[in-house]
């Protein structure tokens, strides 16, 4: 495996997948880009992620409680939340998780590229890193 994080991002709309995986990669990052937490959950990459965009509001588990899911079983990745809904108790909810941003779509790139840097900046300062 190489050095290079891969970022996981999931969204049910296939144009913002679209538009963040090609940002992205544009940056250098290996991505991996799926429709639903549940097809995350059951990649085979789930263990090659370095970090998550996620929105926020898809069917059957949201971002939120896939973020949940993953802390309760042990998996603790630097999330980024977008979101079309802002919703001030999802917003907390996320960050008191530990989500390093939390967006509204449309999201800027030169924001969605700061938080990058701020998740990799953390990872890098993180004990064991």
């Amino acid at each position: 495996m190489s050095n290079t994080p891969v970022i996981s991002i999931i969204d049910d709309d296939l144009s913002v997948r679209t538009a963040t995986d090609n940002l992205v990669r544009s940056l250098g990052y290996a991505v991996e880009t799926f429709a639903s937490a549940e097809e995350f959950l059951h990649s085979p990459r789930l263990n090659d992620t370095s970090y998550v965009i996620a929105d926020v509001r898809m069917p059957a588990m949201s971002g939120l409680d896939l973020q949940s899911h993953l802390i309760a079983s042990g998996r603790r990745f630097p999330f980024i939340f977008v979101t079309a809904f802002s919703v001030e108790s999802d917003r907390v909810r996320a960050l008191k998780a530990g989500a390093i941003c939390f967006l509204i779509k449309p999201c800027d790139g030169d924001v969605l590229i700061k938080c990058l840097d701020a998740a990799l900046a953390q990872h890098r300062t993180a004990p064991g890193a």
